[in-house]
C-alpha cells in the first residue's frame, strides 16, 4: 500500500489515528486529583521543614499553625504572613520558603498548561485542528516541551530581575555583594511567581520611589500573571516576525489586563495623591510609580510599597475587584482570571444588546464555556461571603478589613491591612484551606467542567421564568 493509500479517508491508518484521538479521557477528577495531591504533599513537606529549628532564627520550632500557614502560603505563592518573614526565619527557613515558592509557581503554571491539553484531547479531530490554529499556543503533543519552556521563561526573567535587584542594591544602598545577591535572588523568584513574599518588613516600602527597584517587579508581576500561553505566543511572534492571527485567549487576556491596570492606576493614584498616611509626602513622579505599583499588585502579588491598611475606603474597595479578578489562565495569577471576567461582560453585552448567542472577537462561544465562566465567579463569590462571614464572628476587626483579608486568602493575592497576624489561629488553619482551594480549586474546577459530558437522553419542556 503506498503512503498515499494509507493516510487516504477510510483507510486502516486513517481509523486508527481517529480512534487513538477520539479516545476517552480517564475520570475528568483524576487529573483534578493528581494536581492537588502533588501540591498537598508540597505543603506538607513544607511544614515539617519549617517546624525544625533550624528554619527560625532564634532557633526554636515554629510551630505547627505557623508554618502550616507559611508553607501552604508559600506553595500556593499567596504571600499573607504571620510573622516577619525576614526578621523571623533562618537562612535555612528563607530557602525552604523560595524553593516552595518555586515548586508552586512553576507547578501551577505546567498543571494548568497541561490540563488545557488533557481538555483538548476530549475534542474530535476536526474540532482538535481548529483548536491549533485557533490558539496557536498550546498544540498537542507539547507537553513536554510546554514543561520545559515554563522552567526556562521563569528562570530568565527571575534572573533579569535578581540581577538589577541586585545590582540597585550594591549601587544606591549600604549592601555586601553577598546580602545584594540573597536579597535580589529572593525578591527576583518571589516577584515573577506574584508570590509577594518580602525579605523586608515594610515589603518594598523603602524602595517607593526608586523606578530601578519598583519597575523590574511590577514588569516581573505583569509578565507572571499574563500567563505561559500569552508568553509563548508573544515570544513565538517577536521571534519570528511575521504577522498571524493572534489567539482569542491571548487578545482577551492581553486587553483586559491592560484596561484593568491603567483603571486601577488611575483610580488609585486619585484616591491616594493627598492622602497623608500614603502618597501625599512623595513627589510627582513617586506618586505615579507608587499607583503603578499599587495598580499591579492586586493581580495576585502581595507587595506592596504603601501601607495598605492606611489607603482610603475607595482605594481598598478597588483593590478588593482587582484582587477578586485576578491574573491570566495558567499564570502564577489568582482569582476568577481575567478571561473569566471578560467572558461574562461579553455574556451580559450579549443579554443587554438581545443577542440570541454571544460572540467574541469574531467568534461565538460556547454555551458550555459561558456556564464554567459562570460556575467558577458565582462559587467564588460564595467562597469569598462566607470566610467573611466566619472572620467577622470570630474576631474584632471591621467589615472592610476582614472582607480584605478574606478576598486575598481566597483568590491568593498575598494583600493585607495588617490584620493577619492578630486573627485566632483557627482562622490560620482555615485560611490555609482557603488559600489551597483557592489557587487549585479555580484551575481543577475548571478542567472537571470542561471534560465531563453527560449528554441528556431527554430535554423537558420549556418555560421562562421571571427574571429580575
Amino acid at each position: 500500500m503506498s503512503s498515499l493509500d494509507a493516510n487516504r479517508p477510510g483507510s486502516r491508518r486513517d481509523r486508527r489515528v481517529r480512534s487513538v484521538l477520539r479516545k476517552p479521557l480517564p475520570v475528568a477528577g483524576h487529573p483534578a486529583r493528581t494536581v492537588m495531591g502533588g501540591f498537598a504533599v508540597a505543603v506538607a513537606i513544607g511544614t515539617v521543614l519549617l517546624m525544625l529549628p533550624v528554619a527560625s532564627e532564634d532557633g526554636t520550632s515554629a510551630g505547627f499553625v505557623t508554618a502550616l500557614f507559611t508553607a501552604t502560603s508559600a506553595v500556593c505563592i499567596t504571600g499573607l504572613i504571620v510573622v516577619d518573614t525576614g526578621a523571623y526565619w533562618s537562612t535555612f527557613g528563607d530557602v525552604v520558603i523560595l524553593g516552595l515558592i518555586q515548586i508552586g509557581g512553576i507547578g501551577i503554571m505546567t498543571a494548568a498548561s497541561v490540563l488545557v491539553l488533557l481538555v483538548s484531547r476530549r475534542f474530535g479531530l476536526r474540532m482538535q485542528l481548529s483548536a491549533q490554529r485557533e490558539t496557536k499556543s498550546l498544540q498537542l503533543g507539547e507537553v513536554r516541551d510546554v514543561a520545559s519552556g515554563i522552567i526556562k521563561v521563569s528562570l530568565l526573567v527571575e534572573t533579569v530581575v535578581a540581577v538589577l535587584f541586585t545590582g540597585r542594591l550594591l549601587v544606591a544602598y549600604d549592601y555586601t555583594a553577598g546580602e545584594a545577591v540573597y536579597f535580589g535572588v529572593f525578591h527576583g523568584v518571589s516577584a515573577f511567581n506574584n508570590a509577594g513574599f518580602s525579605l523586608y518588613s515594610d515589603s518594598m516600602a523603602r524602595f517607593v520611589a526608586d523606578p530601578w527597584i519598583s519597575l523590574p517587579v511590577i514588569i516581573a508581576v505583569i509578565l507572571g500573571g499574563l500567563g505561559f500561553p500569552v508568553i509563548f505566543e508573544v515570544a513565538r511572534r517577536l521571534r519570528r516576525r511575521r504577522a498571524h492571527r493572534w489567539s482569542i485567549h491571548t487578545k482577551i487576556t492581553l486587553i483586559t489586563s491592560g484596561v484593568l491596570l491603567a483603571a486601577g492606576f488611575a483610580f488609585i493614584t486619585a484616591a491616594e495623591w493627598n492622602n497623608e498616611n500614603t502618597m501625599a509626602p512623595l513627589g510627582f513622579g513617586g506618586k505615579l510609580l507608587a499607583g503603578l505599583f499599587a495598580a499591579t499588585m492586586p493581580r495576585s502579588s502581595g507587595f506592596s510599597s504603601v501601607e495598605t491598611g492606611d489607603m482610603t475606603g475607595p482605594s481598598l474597595l478597588v483593590t478588593d475587584v482587582l484582587m477578586f479578578i485576578g491574573g491570566g489562565s495558567a499564570s502564577t495569577g489568582a482569582g476568577i482570571k481575567v478571561t473569566t471576567f471578560a467572558l461574562l461582560a461579553f455574556v451580559i453585552l450579549a443579554e443587554i444588546r438581545g443577542e440570541p448567542t454571544v460572540h467574541v472577537m469574531g467568534r461565538r462561544l460556547a454555551a458550555a464555556v459561558q456556564r464554567q465562566a459562570l460556575t467558577i465567579a458565582l462559587l467564588t463569590v460564595a467562597l469569598v461571603m462566607l470566610t467573611t462571614i466566619t472572620m467577622l464572628t470570630a474576631s474584632r476587626f471591621a467589615l472592610d478589613e476582614v472582607l480584605f483579608e478574606a478576598i486575598s486568602a481566597v483568590c491568593n493575592v498575598g494583600l493585607s491591612t495588617g490584620i493577619t497576624a492578630d486573627l485566632p489561629p483557627g482562622i490560620h488553619i482555615m485560611m490555609s484551606v482557603l488559600m489551597f482551594i483557592g489557587r487549585l480549586g479555580p484551575i481543577t474546577l475548571a478542567t472537571a467542567l470542561a471534560l465531563r459530558d453527560r449528554p441528556r437522553k431527554y430535554e423537558l419542556p420549556e418555560e421562562r421564568p421571571i427574571v429580575g
